[in-house]
């Protein structure tokens, strides 16, 4: 009974040293979880206001930024207005125009960053438009003045845009020094005025608060359009 005994404490003994080291050799090679820092932004006007439909930027300071945010997005027509406003994509980016009016739209820009035309058209064209340079276009529509939309085509993959409380979170941006920028349609002066230096962290947040002078919204009044035999 000894021995039996002596012979299964041994057996027992090498099983929790094999487990022991199989759970070892595990972590040693595990992949370590990935890191992401982020940036909260935050944008106010000079009277210290929320500003909505910024587009907020993050650049690496050397090299170019990793990743894709490029793929399909879409520009609504509704109750005779381009939604969203303000649409921030990443350069090789398509977007569809549908339209979802009960009458006609015809959307254009001369803008240098994409120059395009859908003529009058109701539903939605099928081939979506490819935005493959980085610049702002403006977009309007031939039949209604007032119409009037904006398509930020950014560099880098790390953007996004304020919403009524004027905040933005940008996420998944490795540790490192980052030039940030501020664009918005009614900006005072240029986007690279806005630009300033940031040291985000390999893991956690950090806060850039941004102040921006707005000019007036030149927009043409929106009034019914007499004539156009309902477009």
């Amino acid at each position: 009974m000894r021995t039996c005994s002596l012979k299964l404490y041994a057996r027992c003994r090498r099983g929790v040293a094999s487990g022991a080291l199989t759970a070892l050799l595990a972590l040693a090679f595990a992949t370590p979880a990935a890191t992401a820092g982020e940036i909260h932004a935050s944008v106010r006007d000079r009277d210290g206001k929320p500003v909505a439909d910024a587009v907020v930027v993050a650049t690496p300071a050397a090299g170019t930024a990793s990743g894709s945010h490029a793929g399909v997005a879409e520009e609504d027509q509704r109750n005779k207005e381009f939604v969203p406003h303000v649409l921030p994509v990443q350069v090789g980016t398509r977007v569809s125009f549908p339209n979802n009016d009960n009458i006609r739209h015809h959307v254009y820009s001369f803008s240098p960053a994409k120059t395009f035309e859908l003529p009058l058209y109701s539903g939605t064209p099928a081939t979506p438009v490819l935005f493959d340079k980085p610049g702002v276009v403006i977009l309007g529509c031939n039949i209604h003045d007032w119409m009037v939309g904006y398509i930020y085509v950014s560099e880098s993959p790390h953007f996004a845009k304020t919403g009524a409380d004027g905040k933005a979170t940008l996420t998944g941006l490795p540790g490192g020094e980052y030039t940030l920028r501020v664009w918005h349609p009614q900006l005072e002066g240029s986007e690279q005025a806005t630009a300033r230096q940031l040291a985000v962290p390999s893991s956690g947040a950090v806060d850039a608060a941004t102040t921006i002078g707005l000019v007036p919204d030149f927009r043409a009044r929106r009034a019914p359009t007499p004539g156009r035999g309902g477009y």
